[in-house]
């Protein structure tokens, strides 16, 4: 370029302008394929990522009005490609692409928003066949959530006209592609569920791409849908298209006309079942009065003369009083003569006559204790004089009064039985029948000698 031909000084600014300049007119338009990284989506509503490959990173922006476009939401890791155009940022100083445009490698990114909304959902339940309700028989009041001008509404008029004319139908036109279609389907079905007085809805429209099928697979129809307290059937496209609406929905129909095949029954299949029902009916009463009639007559049979009856009746009650009379009379009978058995018994056995008997056999009782007392004193007086002579014989007192004495050695006063106990100047205690003396040893001989000791009184 001329401009870096001859010298000239620039500020960081400038060049820094200058290069963004030609970034964005070489660059305005550029596709890109990469892997995301560093995915951040502030409260501003931008979203901020790295678009990276082996080898190099570029940053990325996508500012708020081009991301709430997407259909799906991007994620860390996700492989990508990209629309947009390089700049520079040049508070950094580093190029960045602006992207407009995103799409998932491999899937499409309505697809692959359709998988992520089916994910989120099954996850929080509300596919789950708990919530399913059962779709009535016979609607009364229908009603319908599609285009006016569509092929969905025709068809389902057609059907219901050919198969029951009865029924009331509220129509609640919307769009049913289109930017806000989804909110105008969503709003719709709220309104239904405020009329009140209807049986069930069918939600629906014709074939189409999946672009046109698109608001039937936005979260704000899915969760209409689920907090409706009338029953929706949804009806979208044809039978190869599936929806979100299809899953959350109480049943799918394959087509707008199945669907209006499945709310109502045909009236001829309605009036065969009424005749053929009317018809069991007849036959059933048939038979059950034949057999009523049968059962009557032999009742009829079975029924006797009362009078013959009343009078078997009299007999028995006859004979029953007889026997009632003749076993009265001998239960009389034996309670009498058990009375008298007991009043004999009973004089037998009068207080006095039993307290006689005690007061004689008391005074024989005492007679035989006096006795019995003077013999046992005899025995112990003759017992206790016995015991005396023995205790007097064996008695010490008795051997003192014979003429012999205890020895006992003092100061101990231990009773002396040996000579060899004794020795010169030993002092002793001599104890006689009557009284004692005190001595000294003076000369303790052998037990063959006979001991010799001149007491004296100290």
């Amino acid at each position: 370029m001329q401009l870096f031909k001859e010298r000239r000084v620039l500020t960081v600014s400038a060049l820094t302008a200058l290069v963004r300049g030609l970034l964005e007119e070489n660059f305005e338009q550029v596709w890109v394929e990469g892997e995301i990284s560093n995915l951040a989506c502030p409260q501003s509503g931008h979203c901020y990522f790295t678009l990276k490959d082996a080898g190099a990173q570029i940053r990325c922006v996508m500012f708020r009005g081009a991301f709430r476009s997407l259909k799906f939401t991007p994620r860390d890791g996700m492989r990508i490609l990209t629309r947009g155009r390089l700049t520079l940022f040049e508070p950094r100083g580093e190029y960045q692409l602006v992207a407009d445009y995103l799409e998932p490698q491999g899937i499409g990114g309505l697809q692959m928003a359709f998988i992520q909304l089916k994910e989120k959902l099954a996850k929080e339940g509300l596919f789950s066949e708990l919530h399913k309700r059962e779709i009535p028989k016979l609607p009364r009041r229908i009603g319908v959530v599609t285009s006016p001008t569509g092929a969905a509404i025709r068809d389902i008029l057609t059907v219901l006209n050919r198969r029951f004319t009865n029924v009331e139908l509220l129509i609640s036109p919307v769009r049913v592609q289109g930017e806000g279609a989804a909110r105008e389907i969503a709003d719709a079905i709220d309104d239904l569920n405020r009329v009140g007085n209807l049986d069930v809805m069918i939600v629906g429209r014709g074939g189409g791409s999946l672009e046109d099928l698109w608001a039937f697979n936005e979260e704000v129809v899915a969760r209409a849908i689920h907090r409706s307290k009338v029953p929706v059937i949804s009806a979208v496209g044809h039978e190869i298209d599936f929806t979100i609406a299809d899953f959350v929905a109480d049943l799918r129909a394959a087509t707008p006309s199945a669907a209006a095949e499945i709310v109502v029954a045909s009236k001829k299949e309605l009036t065969a079942e009424v005749e053929a029902l009317t018809h069991r009916l007849h036959v059933s009463q048939q038979r059950r009065l034949e057999r009523s009639r049968a059962l009557v007559t032999a009742l009829s049979r079975a029924i006797t003369d009362p009078s013959r009856v009343l009078g078997h009746l009299a007999q028995r009650v006859d004979s029953l009083d007889a026997r009632l009379t003749r076993e009265a009379g001998l239960i009389l009978d034996d309670a009498s003569e058990r009375i008298v058995t007991l009043t004999a018994r009973l004089s037998r056995q009068t207080p006095a006559l039993t307290l006689k008997r005690w007061e004689e056999r008391l005074a024989t009782l005492s007679l035989r204790l006096d006795h019995a007392m003077t013999r046992r004193l005899a025995l112990a007086a003759e017992s206790v004089g016995l015991a005396t002579g023995t205790l007097n014989a064996v008695s010490p007192l008795g051997t003192l009064s014979r003429g012999y004495s205890i020895t006992r050695k003092l100061p101990a006063r231990s009773v002396v039985t040996s000579s060899r106990q004794l020795a010169p100047g030993d002092r002793v205690e001599l104890s006689f029948a009557a009284g004692s003396a005190l001595c000294t040893v003076e000369q303790a001989h052998k037990e063959s000698d006979s001991l010799t000791a001149s007491p004296r009184s100290v």
